[in-house]
């Protein structure tokens, strides 16, 4: 038995991970850039919000484009575009350019959820699933944290423009190790026979799986579907929970809590990596309860108790103490991780066929990124109270995550393949997946 699935699912997690240092990048750089460039404060929500105005919308034609092309053509090119335009942020001269930058570094992330997602629908079978998506999605909170000292020790160093070029170099490096090593289970070469019948025999989502019945499912048909929109409507209110750490949190740690550069390199750090850590954890759970309950109640239990429990990120407006503001910030987030475990497994779980696994996490990622547009400029209205500017969103920002929570409980179905809608298109009967069985020692 080989471990080629793990050794992919790491790939995943460094190229979430060097996604999420591209994109954190501004937020650490921002109150530096701001002098230099000319930037208001008034702007600055804006500007984070600004990478979500194309992200947003990119993971429908991302998702698309991924079950289209497949996941490691539609990874390895998006990587680098994206890793250009976070390197030419070092030449923006004012708010026009780092905004259209922004936009065109959204554009190349948005495909980078959808790839992901569907390598582990193919590469992990249903008891691991949880676990995989656990693995890759915990990138994010580690880009987050390695943002911090990276950027922080950059700017200190060398200045905010040596922080995007050595980001956007990281990206470079990853694609070549994506291209070199990553293939669909039936083709890859480090993969054994034995870890090959896991994979089939454990229910992953494979290339060409019979489970189409020669009919193609358009993602506005799975707008149907009442558990499609509470995974969306869901996935928002986490979302706009975790985009405070990733736009807000830097000058949070300034104007709240009156932190320096070097505070923030090493404070900053705290959440994510707590959340890091507790994604391993909800990955486990998730699979352990899946594997016991089924997975609807398996991905259900730790959704919706960890995004209960997230909602203490209110309380951090309001204490006094910035040490206990932190410890509640971690506990938020290290909740929003442990639910994000089970979420980024459902598009697989839930699927028509195959061939909408991209579309469906398309849809759910789309939902949950009109947060990232939303999260920051409404934080931007407050901006200019003083130490008091982040207590009224971050209350909001608790209900919120309890709305999100009923979202899963209430709106949200089964978890488990969605039937194929009567009226799909029919098409060939796709092929199957004998190059899995034929031909080899799996017979």
């Amino acid at each position: 038995m080989t471990r080629a699935r793990w050794v992919i699912a790491t790939l995943l997690c460094l190229g979430t991970a060097i996604s999420y240092v591209d994109r954190a990048n501004i937020s650490v750089a921002l109150p530096f850039m701001e002098h230099d460039l000319g930037i208001s404060k008034a702007a600055t929500g804006l500007l984070l919000s600004s990478f979500f105005f194309t992200y947003a919308p990119g993971q429908l034609i991302g998702g698309r484009l991924v079950d289209l092309v497949g996941p490691r053509i539609a990874a390895g090119f998006a990587t680098i575009w994206w890793s250009f335009f976070t390197a030419i942020n070092a030449l923006a001269t004012g708010f026009g350019s780092l905004f259209a930058f922004r936009l065109g570094l959204g554009i190349g992330e948005a495909v980078g959820p959808n790839a992901f997602g569907k390598v582990v629908g193919r590469w992990f079978p249903l008891r691991e699933r949880a676990r995989a998506a656990a693995l890759y999605d915990s990138g994010s909170r580690l880009g987050t944290a390695l943002s911090f000292p990276i950027v922080s020790l950059l700017i200190y160093y060398w200045g905010w423009q040596a922080s995007f070029v050595f980001s956007g170099c990281l990206g470079l490096l990853w694609v070549i190790g994506w291209f070199t090593y990553y293939r669909d289970p039936e083709k890859h070469h480090r993969a054994s026979e034995a870890e090959k019948r896991l994979i089939l025999d454990g229910g992953a989502r494979l290339s060409g799986d019979g489970q189409t019945s020669g009919r193609k499912v358009r993602w506005v048909q799975l707008l149907r579907y009442r558990t499609v929109w509470g995974m969306m409507l869901g996935f928002f209110a986490l979302n706009f929970a975790f985009y405070f750490f990733v736009t807000w949190f830097p000058s949070y740690l300034v104007q709240a809590r009156g932190m320096n550069l070097l505070s923030i390199a090493w404070i900053g750090m705290i959440p994510p990596l707590v959340a890091f850590l507790a994604e391993q954890f909800g990955g486990w759970l998730s699979d352990v309860l899946t594997a016991k309950y089924g997975p609807t109640r398996g991905r259900k239990i730790p959704i919706v108790c960890s995004m209960i429990f997230a909602s203490v990120i209110a309380l951090a407006a309001v204490v006094p103490s910035a040490a206990l503001a932190i410890a509640l910030l971690s506990v938020s987030m290290g909740c929003l991780a442990i639910a994000a475990a089970s979420i980024w497994s459902l598009p697989s779980d839930v699927a028509p066929t195959e061939a909408t696994v991209g579309s469906i996490g398309g849809l759910q990622n789309f939902a949950s990124n009109i947060a990232g547009i939303i999260c920051p400029i409404f934080f931007g209205l407050f901006s200019g109270a003083g130490s008091a500017a982040f207590v009224m969103p971050l209350v909001v920002t608790g209900g919120i995550v309890v709305v999100g929570a009923l979202c899963y409980l209430v709106i949200c179905q089964r978890f488990e393949p969605l039937p194929v809608p009567a009226d799909a298109i029919e098409i060939a009967s796709p092929h199957d997946v004998t190059s899995l069985k034929e031909g080899s020692d799996l017979r």
